[in-house]
């Protein structure tokens, strides 16, 4: 097991490693829901940004490049965490990325094969989830320290973490930028859409507002929290 925090962890932010990561001790059930809110791969720790901002202008493309990372991610973290033990740790590094681009080349030829507008929307957005730092922060992270079961059970929770952040940033945008859903009008012809929302601002402005909104809550269930600890204090105070 190693000690040191290496720069892949501190640059893809790949905090939360589970029962050996920074020592704290999870359950199986935590390693699945974190990445889904708590640990939200784009939500909190602001990773993945370039192709969440770039292809959510519309849910179909949200939805595939939502499944070719989760896809990337789940194969990857099943594979490294197999192999881990026959890796030298020179090469380990290199060893990922080699196993993250066999993922991604069929993910890509996968979808060129099934929905060829979609992935020619895309662009080179599909071939780039190599570089993903999710992908390879969870690798170095968690899956090369962690049994086969564990590991992938992290990358199911960080990828449908990953695919709900695409979603609902996509279906806003679609929304308020077309006025349809999956193509599908919703306000009839009298709708003035939101040009806007589907051009490269309209992907800061949706995120921006999503970031605010989640950190309302938090702050809004610590004032609750709070409320709550000082009322039980006035009342066991009381009750002295």
């Amino acid at each position: 097991m190693r000690s040191e925090i290496t720069p892949a962890e501190l640059h893809c932010g790949a905090h939360g490693a589970g029962p050996v990561g920074f020592g704290r001790a999870t359950t199986p059930t935590q390693d699945l829901l974190r990445g889904v809110w708590r640990e939200n791969p784009v939500l909190v720790q602001l990773l993945g940004l370039c192709p969440t901002l770039a292809v959510t202008n519309s849910v179909a493309n949200s939805i595939v490049m939502g499944l070719a990372t989760f896809f990337v991610l789940v194969g990857s973290s099943f594979l490294v965490s197999t192999v881990k033990r026959f890796v030298p740790n020179a090469v380990r590094i290199s060893t990922y990325i080699l196993i993250i681009a066999t993922f991604v080349t069929v993910a890509e030829m996968v979808l060129q094969a099934l929905v060829p507008d979609i992935h020619k929307a895309l662009g080179p957005f599909v071939a780039l989830i190599v570089v993903n730092c999710i992908i390879l922060g969870r690798q170095e992270a968690f899956a090369s320290r962690q049994p086969v079961g564990r590991a992938v059970l992290d990358a199911v929770g960080m990828g449908s973490g990953f695919m709900i952040a695409l979603l609902l940033m996509g279906t806003i945008r679609e929304v308020l930028g077309s006025g349809s859903f999956l193509g599908v009008s919703l306000f009839g012809p009298g709708y003035e859409p939101w040009v806007i929302m589907v051009l490269p601002p309209g992907g800061f402005f949706t995120l921006a507002f999503l970031l605010l909104a989640i950190n309302w809550l938090k702050q809004a269930r610590v004032a609750q929290a709070q409320a709550r600890e000082r009322s039980r204090s006035v009342t066991a105070t009381r009750a002295a």
